[in-house]
């Protein structure tokens, strides 16, 4: 009885160490080499200084920025350490009530702009954290964010043609825009 405890003990060391240890730093070392910008959480900088991730979205609400998708994290919006959904169903009276609140924001900081709310725009993504929103979603907040920035409308929405990202690999997922890419170049228009 003590051999085989003796016998598992080892193997119990040596496994730890090799699937533990070894191969998440091979993994890790492979990554880095290979992919370092994707390996350090693709970080975007601006003159020198960490502003965010591709991967993350962030809380913009001046009248002057792209608002990105509404985020369910807690105990603050955009809270990596904290990614879910909001788990409402579509009959869900909360759901509903949540929605109906952001429409009327978003209604209010833009009056006026009586085109249909995308729905990115108000419902949370599965993660809570996406950093994208839709074509539509950006071209809905144009008007508000030319008039907050004293800019041309033209000038705001070529902007947001250039921000368009395809499908990965033309077949994966939807066209979409990156809000923090998207706030960056706007910007970087002063």
């Amino acid at each position: 009885m003590l051999a085989h405890l003796r016998t598992s003990l080892r193997m119990l060391a040596v496994l730890s160490l090799l699937t533990g240890l070894a191969y998440p730093a091979f993994v890790t070392a492979v990554a880095v080499a290979v992919f370092p910008h994707r390996a350090h959480g693709s970080l975007v900088e601006r003159d020198g200084k960490v502003v965010g991730s591709e991967l993350i979205g962030q809380p913009f609400t001046g009248p002057g920025y792209f608002w990105g998708r509404p985020s369910a994290t807690v105990p603050f919006p955009y809270n990596a350490a904290a990614s879910a959904g909001t788990n409402l169903g579509p009959s869900n009276p909360a759901l509903h009530g949540a929605v109906r609140d952001r429409v009327a924001a978003l209604r209010a900081a833009d009056p006026g702009n009586d085109e249909p709310v995308p729905a990115d725009l108000v419902t949370a993504s599965a993660s809570g954290l996406d950093p994208h929103i839709s074509p539509a979603a950006a071209l809905y907040q144009v008007r508000r964010v030319a008039r907050a920035r004293g800019l041309p409308e033209a000038t705001v929405r070529e902007l947001v043609g250039l921000h368009i990202e395809d499908r990965q690999f033309g077949v994966l997922g939807e066209r979409r825009v990156n809000v923090l890419a998207l706030n960056l170049s706007l910007d970087a228009l002063r």
